[in-house]
């Protein structure tokens, strides 16, 4: 029997905190195993970790930006 893909996405309605103190932060995540929700589970991450995560994030979608932007004034919509 093959595994079943789970991924998780932002839990709704559930805003990611941070703890002044330590420099954690906690995403809000909810588990998915196909379409069918399996439960919640925090992310949790310390202050450099989220610090990365955040600095990869902003570059992937500047990247995706730029494509989008260049995809579109090669087809002449802009």
């Amino acid at each position: 029997m093959a595994a079943t893909p789970w991924h998780a996405s932002p839990r709704p309605n559930a805003a990611p905190t941070g703890d002044t103190n330590t420099g954690e932060i906690r995403v809000p995540l909810e588990l998915w195993s196909v379409d069918r929700s399996q439960g919640n589970a925090d992310l949790v991450l310390s202050r450099v970790e989220a610090e990365h995560l955040y600095a990869h994030l902003s570059y992937l979608l500047r990247q995706d930006k730029v494509a989008h932007v260049g995809s579109a004034r090669v087809s002449g919509i802009v």
